[in-house]
């Protein structure tokens, strides 16, 4: 019997299908909740506290309107305004 090769490719095909997704899942969400709180609290460190929680909003509405762009806009309208 001929025993078949497989090629580099292959194996790391195999490997990528059969990643668990519900792991990669948790550990993107875990990375971006963490970079959000860090976020959060740079805003609150160099903006007073009614200014935060408006820029809080804004980023929040952006994540849900999945806009980029929005919460983008309205800190170039803060700082023109602060």
């Amino acid at each position: 019997m001929q025993r078949k090769t497989r090629s580099l490719l292959e194996e790391l095909e195999a490997i990528g299908n059969n990643r668990d997704t519900s792991h990669i899942i948790e550990s993107r969400a875990h990375n971006i909740i963490t970079s959000a709180i860090n976020l959060l609290e740079m805003i609150n460190k160099h903006y007073d506290s009614e200014k935060a929680q408006i820029l809080e909003r804004k980023l929040l509405s952006a994540i849900k309107a999945r806009d980029q762009d929005r919460f983008s806009k309205s800190l170039r309208k803060k700082d023109e305004i602060l």
